[in-house]
Parts: C-alpha cells; sequence; structure tokens
C-alpha cells in the first residue's frame, strides 16, 4: 500500500512539472503579446473601403483597354483612375471636380462618336491615345503620406458631380485639356485639322512662377535638328547655315507658333513641336553658336482647359462650372444619364 501510494505520488508531481513546464511561458508572453510581435489588429480598426461611384457613373459599364489587357469598369471607377492620373490631387478641389466633368465629357464622346478600339474596347489608358489612367495602389505608393487625403479628395471629386457632363447642342463634347497655356488657350483649328466652337481661344490665368517647368528650353546641333526634321519631312532643304532654316512664324494671339516654314516646307507650330518633343508650341528660337535654341512656355497643346488654369480659379474662388464654361465656349453643364445614350449596361 505504501509503495502504490508513493508511485501516485510521483505521477502527481510529474504531472503539475509538465503544466508548469508548458503554462509559465504562456503567463510570461500573453501580457507582452503586443511588445513581442507587434499591435494587434483591433475589432474597431477599419480599412478603406473600396470606391463606390455616384448613382449614374455607376449604371454605365466600360470596356478599358490597359495595355494588352481589356478591363470592365463602371464609369465613375474609370474616372477615379483619370482623375489620379491627370491632374494633381493637391489642386482645389473644385478644380479637381472640372478635371472629373471633362474627363467624364471626354469618355462619353469617344463612346459616342465609336471610339479608337472599335468593337474591342470603349476607351483606353494610354495618353496619348485616350486619357491617362492609374490604379489606387499605384496613386497611393506616389502619394506617399497623403494617400488617405489624396485618395478622399479624388473619389469626392468624382462622386460630387456624378454624372454631370459639358453638352454642346445637346451632345458630349470633346472636353480635351492640357496641362498650361501662355496666358491664352488655342482654337482647335490651329493645333488639329477641324476647328470647333467650344474649343476657342480665352484667357488663362497661369502663374508661371508657381508651376513647374512653365518656362524650358531645348537645344539641337545642326546634325539632331536635320535628322529629326528630315525624318518626317524629307522634302525640306536643311543646306546651308542653320540661322536660316526657321523663318515666316506665323503666331497666334496667345504667342504660339501656327505656322513656320522650315527649310522651305510650311509646317504647323504643334507638328514642328512634335518632331522636337518641345513642352508646348509657344516657342521662339535663335542660334547660339553650333546650336539652335528653343525657348518655351507652357506644356500641352493649349486647347480647351488649363488645368493650372483651372486651379488660379479655383483658388480665387470659382466653382467647377465656372472654371468648365470659361474655358469651353457655350457649354452647358447638365447631368447625362446612362438611358440618352448608353446600351453598354453592366448586367444585373
Amino acid at each position: 500500500m505504501k509503495r502504490g501510494s508513493e508511485v501516485r505520488q510521483s505521477v502527481a508531481v510529474s504531472v503539475l512539472l509538465m503544466v508548469l513546464l508548458f503554462a509559465l511561458p504562456l503567463a510570461v508572453i500573453v501580457p507582452f503579446r503586443t511588445e513581442l510581435f507587434g499591435q494587434e489588429k483591433g475589432a474597431d480598426e477599419t480599412e478603406e473601403a473600396p470606391f463606390v461611384p455616384g448613382d449614374r457613373d455607376g449604371t454605365v459599364a466600360l470596356k478599358v483597354l490597359d495595355g494588352e489587357t481589356v478591363r470592365e469598369m463602371t464609369l465613375g471607377e474609370y474616372l477615379v483612375g483619370v482623375v489620379r492620373a491627370e491632374m494633381p490631387a493637391s489642386f482645389p478641389q473644385e478644380a479637381l471636380k472640372a478635371q472629373a466633368v471633362a474627363a467624364r465629357t471626354y469618355t462619353l464622346y469617344k463612346v459616342n462618336t465609336g471610339g479608337s478600339h472599335g468593337d474591342t474596347a470603349d476607351i483606353c489608358t494610354d495618353s496619348t491615345c485616350c486619357q491617362a489612367y492609374i490604379s489606387e495602389e499605384r496613386a497611393r505608393a506616389n502619394w506617399g503620406d497623403d494617400a488617405d487625403t489624396y485618395e478622399r479628395k479624388i473619389e469626392e471629386a468624382v462622386t460630387g458631380t456624378d454624372g454631370q457632363v459639358m453638352l454642346y447642342g445637346g451632345q458630349p463634347i470633346l472636353a480635351v485639356f492640357h496641362s498650361s497655356s501662355a496666358g491664352q488657350t488655342r482654337e482647335a483649328g490651329s493645333v488639329w485639322q477641324s476647328d470647333l466652337p467650344y474649343l476657342q481661344p480665352v484667357d488663362s490665368p497661369e502663374d508661371g512662377e508657381a508651376i513647374p517647368n512653365y518656362y524650358s528650353r531645348a537645344e539641337f546641333t545642326a546634325e539632331e535638328f536635320r535628322e529629326k526634321f528630315l525624318a518626317a519631312c524629307p522634302e525640306a532643304d536643311l543646306s546651308g547655315n542653320m540661322s536660316g532654316w526657321l523663318k515666316n512664324a506665323v503666331t497666334d494671339s496667345a504667342g504660339s507658333v501656327e505656322t513656320v516654314e522650315v527649310g522651305g516646307v510650311t509646317v504647323k507650330g504643334s507638328r514642328l513641336r512634335s518632331i522636337l518633343g518641345l513642352r508646348s508650341a509657344c516657342f521662339q528660337w535663335e542660334v547660339q553658336g553650333e546650336k539652335l535654341v528653343f525657348y518655351v512656355t507652357g506644356f500641352g497643346h493649349g486647347v480647351g482647359m488649363s488645368q493650372y488654369g483651372a486651379r488660379s480659379m479655383a483658388e480665387a474662388g470659382a466653382d467647377y462650372r465656372e472654371i468648365l464654361t470659361h474655358y469651353y465656349t457655350g457649354v452647358t453643364v447638365e447631368a447625362w444619364s446612362a438611358d440618352d445614350s448608353f446600351t453598354n449596361l453592366p448586367e444585373t
């Protein structure tokens, strides 16, 4: 009996030691798990909710060509990505709203007129073809600590103008825009083949000292200029002294070059801008030593809304409707619903 009692006591002691062996580390770790392993996610913490488009923008489905991939999304989701990419999120809210309406109008115009991609897509993310677009993830990486604030501003600019578009003759307009002008915008016919009644020159408040690279300079050796221009216009005669290569420039009221004679060939200023990679067609030139030097003002084609001009107007107290009706002559800003022209509605 005594030996059996000793065995039972020995087993009990062993069990107790085993319990203490496993329980003691937990007793030490649990109270300090936050310090050891980092902050736990509490039940009251929230993550950024996914963007929800407005009632009008949410009823339009788009096929968006993003590189080689066609993505389906609502008009509202697409517009948020466009505004992220096309205008600095630090701009005043009314300027961002004006950009949202311009982007929405441009998108509807492209869809209504057949766009550039046939049955493949309604629009694309290539700024040289349609409009620039950037995902929230990439935008947040660029914005850093301001990401939450900037994303909220962009989303509110889109939802706060839900369905608002610019109309001329009852139809969405070709709502082109650019970064900054030289104090006055340009008429469409000076840049492209056709003129449009709502894309006419208007004064634009540009604070050149506050606009990055508002004044720029580009220089070319004789060989560099000859190589670039002859690739586009092989009939030009660029022999002799380069001081005589460019002449007889015709400028508009904003100082942008409408046409210029280069090596005996008359070209639009916008085309020479493209050939040389200049920031705008508002340029002057001179020969300095062995180089042809261009002095350029502004950035972009100069037609439609100036984004930095919109910023200045918003800072002066203008709302988005005032900004838009200033830059686009004779337009109205109205609500536009899917029933008015769209047949590509999302499935329910």
